[in-house]
């Protein structure tokens, strides 16, 4: 009787399912905590409803336990059971067409990428711009300036000296097959040490100074190497104002430079003084673009031939530093020549002359005064006398006494040129036969 109480203590509370238990000893399965089983049944009357009306007559009651109502519990709705069997898709005609193109697309692009690889790879449909289609080099004839620039590269070098005044760069040019170099005496004056040269292939070779003439601005060099290609003179008494020309040089130490221009006068006096030395030019001007490391280098004709040395430049400024402005002037190499065979030969130069001296500065309509005339000179045997007015020498036009020096210089002692004078308010015009100085 202990476990009976027990369970209808327990069973004496409304289960919040709402199902009420009559006390027997297997639980209904809607009540928390009871083992689940099948609705619970009783005799014969299992199949009527829970409330009976007699149930005080139940034979199997018992008289001392509590009435419970039971409500049997609803009955479970069948779930479906998940179908597993594959399903027959209907395919419309819309997704055919979409599948279709989407294919078509794919086979589109797949085939236009391996074309454009193989074209690529073949080189075929490549952009090419331009009108033509990139051929070889070109192989310029040796007139042409390209091919006069080949040929005469390996005979220009430039110039390196150490100086009082530091480390001196200019330019020179072979002339010899034995190894002389003509370039600038103000490019190895004060030279302490042998100068070094660089040729075009960037070989370097010691050289050994031979001699120079500071008033020429010429000094000559010896190479000890063989296979040395010299250059080609021409002849600066035959060159014309606007016949095109060629420099080539080291500008601002940028060796192997070549640049273009024309022959804007000749016969231009110039007189420069630097550093205690005076010199004289009768020069070749150009406008082909000479700068600082040129000196030295050669001005060359159309055909490669030299027809000058490259020397000096005018700028605004008047500074060292300053750069071309398409003023520059080159030694004709006629007198170049002359002069560096004489240091060659004999160690000496000597200087045309035409046996007078000049009153210090020009005179008021042009030209120069004559202070002196030299007896038995060049000048007294073609009868000029002091105190004439000298306007032109051999087609150069005089306005400062160093003009004078400048122009007779050009030419070697022997020439005779015309020299245009005035006198009493007259011109006149005579031959003098130049002479030597005692060198």
């Amino acid at each position: 009787m202990t476990e009976r109480s027990a369970w209808s203590s327990e069973q004496s509370t409304i289960p919040s399912s709402g199902a009420l238990y009559d006390g027997s000893s297997t639980p209904p399965a809607n009540v928390p905590g009871a083992p689940r089983s099948q609705p619970l049944t009783r005799g014969p009357r299992a199949n009527e409803s829970a409330w009976w009306s007699d149930a005080t007559s139940d034979p199997w009651r018992d008289p001392s336990a509590a009435a419970a109502v039971v409500i049997p519990a609803p009955a479970a709705d069948a779930v479906a059971e998940p179908d597993f069997s594959p399903k027959q898709r209907r395919t419309s005609l819309l997704q055919v067409i979409m599948i279709s193109l989407l294919a078509a697309l794919l086979a589109g692009g797949l085939g236009g990428a391996l074309g454009y690889l193989a074209a690529v790879r073949s080189g075929a449909g490549a952009s090419v711009l331009g009108g033509g289609g990139a051929g070889g080099l070109t192989n310029r004839p040796p007139d042409s300036l390209a091919g006069v620039v080949k040929n005469v590269l390996p005979s220009v070098v430039t110039v390196r000296a150490e100086t009082e005044l530091g480390e001196a760069i200019g330019s020179g040019f072979i002339v010899s097959a034995d190894g002389y170099v003509i370039t600038n005496d103000h490019v190895v004056n004060g030279l302490s040490g042998n100068p070094t040269v660089r040729f075009s292939d960037a070989t370097t070779a010691p050289a050994k100074f031979i001699g120079s003439d500071p008033e020429s601005d010429i000094a000559v060099l010896k190479i000890d190497k063989t296979g040395l290609k010299p250059v080609t003179f021409g002849t600066s008494s035959g060159v014309a104002v606007g016949d095109p020309v060629l420099a080539i040089g080291a500008p601002l130490d940028l060796e192997n430079s070549v640049t273009y221009g024309i022959i804007s006068a000749l016969h231009r006096p110039l007189e420069v003084s630097e550093g205690g030395q005076t010199r004289y030019y009768a020069a070749i001007q150009t406008d082909a673009a000479i700068n600082h490391g040129n000196s030295g280098g050669p001005l060359l004709d159309a055909s490669g031939r030299v027809i000058g040395v490259d020397a000096v430049i005018k700028s605004m400024s008047g500074s060292e530093d300053a750069g071309n402005i398409g003023l520059a002037f080159a030694i004709p190499i006629d007198q170049a020549k002359r002069v560096a065979e004489q240091i060659i030969n004999s160690g000496k130069v000597p200087h045309t002359v035409m046996g007078v001296t000049v009153a210090d500065s020009g005179a008021a309509a042009g030209g120069v005064k004559l202070a002196t005339v030299s007896d038995g000179g060049p000048a007294e045997v073609a009868g000029l006398k002091a105190g004439d007015v000298v306007l032109d020498v051999g087609g150069g036009i005089i306005d400062q006494p160093g003009d004078l020096t400048a122009l007779v210089r050009e030419y070697a002692p022997g020439t005779v040129i015309p020299v245009t004078y005035t006198r009493a308010g007259s011109s006149h015009t005579v031959q003098v036969k130049l002479a030597a100085d005692a060198g």
